[in-house]
């Protein structure tokens, strides 16, 4: 196995990423836009989630697919974002046909940054609704981390958290990849303050390359922030081969373990972590063992791609990064 030519999730064929700031507000949205209706699911493990649109992706509710996955800033008001995507998909004509009618569906999620020091006085208007369509505009195969998107506002326990992606090329040459707002409670590092906890996962240098630690164990971890709700790391994985609604809750379900070898503690009271999963559908479907393995790689790939937000992201507004903080 290897990482796909970008190490992105959009090495998955079909799919592109977009980004949306607001740089005095600090906050920003991430859409996943696939090029076609995709079988979607999600899983939600945290204590303080807040979600639009998650049981519509139940196997046993009608519609089979969706048309865009929004991860968001802005605690419920960044719930907003989902409504400018699809505004500008149902301009394109994009959603589920009833009526006469295009209703795009879009699942979204959205994490909390509203005490990160940016500018929050909005009043009335929310900046959301409008960066759900900025976002849906810069949507391309290549794009920004760290400090973009729905991670622009992010922390990560003490540190500065991010945007992350990674993705692996399995043996039978499917894609897998993920895309990460890593917003947690917990902390990404180990008590040593320097060594990742999904550093074993890393693949070449994709986030600084640290050696071993020197010495291992949980240690105690200082919680940044414990008002209910306060945090959340929000994420889809994404596969090109062909799944059913069933399969790919299966896979969202498997790529949890992605986020507990990442992060420590995780899915807390003050967390509302959500794993979207996606299929473009460009390869056949597998047997039970293949899927095994997609959510397997799905996992290891969320945990990277955690690393890598953390990695990547740089100092803004009081808030410090990895790199700033460990020498």
């Amino acid at each position: 196995m290897a990482t796909g030519a970008k190490n992105l999730i959009t090495d998955v064929p079909g799919l592109m990423i977009g980004n949306a700031e607001d740089m005095a507000a600090i906050t920003g949205v991430t859409v996943i836009l696939p090029d076609e209706p995709a079988v979607a699911a999600a899983d939600v493990r945290g204590g303080g989630p807040g979600t639009r649109e998650i049981d519509v992706m139940d196997p046993a509710n009608l519609v089979e697919q969706i048309h865009g996955i929004c991860l968001s800033g802005g605690s419920a008001f960044g719930l907003d974002a989902a409504g400018g995507v699809m505004s500008r998909l149902e301009a394109a004509r994009r959603g589920f046909p009833i009526g006469g009618f295009h209703v795009p569906i879009v699942p979204s999620a959205i994490l909390f940054d509203l005490m990160n020091g940016g500018d929050k006085a909005w009043g009335e208007d929310p900046p959301y609704r409008d960066l759900g369509k900025k976002a849906v505009d810069n949507a391309a195969v290549e794009f920004a981390l760290g400090n973009a998107g729905a991670g622009l506002g992010a922390t990560a326990g003490p540190l500065k958290g991010g945007l992350g992606s990674a993705s692996i090329v399995l043996d039978n040459a499917v894609t897998v990849g993920a895309i990460v707002a890593a917003n947690p409670t917990g902390s990404v590092v180990m008590p040593d303050g320097r060594t990742f906890w999904a550093w074993a996962l890393e693949e070449g240098d994709e986030f600084g390359g640290n050696p071993p630690p020197a010495a291992r164990g949980q240690g105690d971890v200082a919680l940044a922030n414990t008002l209910p709700g306060a945090n959340t790391t929000i994420a889809c994985v994404a596969t090109d081969a062909t799944l059913s609604k069933g399969q790919a809750k299966r896979v969202a379900t498997m790529a949890h373990d992605g986020f507990a070898r990442a992060i420590r503690p995780v899915h807390t009271p003050f967390d509302g972590d959500t794993v979207f999963a996606l299929s473009t559908a460009k390869r056949p479907a597998p047997d039970p063992a293949g899927l095994s393995q997609i959510g397997a790689a799905a996992a290891d790939c969320l945990a990277r791609a955690i690393a890598r937000a953390v990695w990547l992201a740089e100092d803004v507004g009081g808030m410090r990064s990895y790199r700033s903080s460990v020498r």
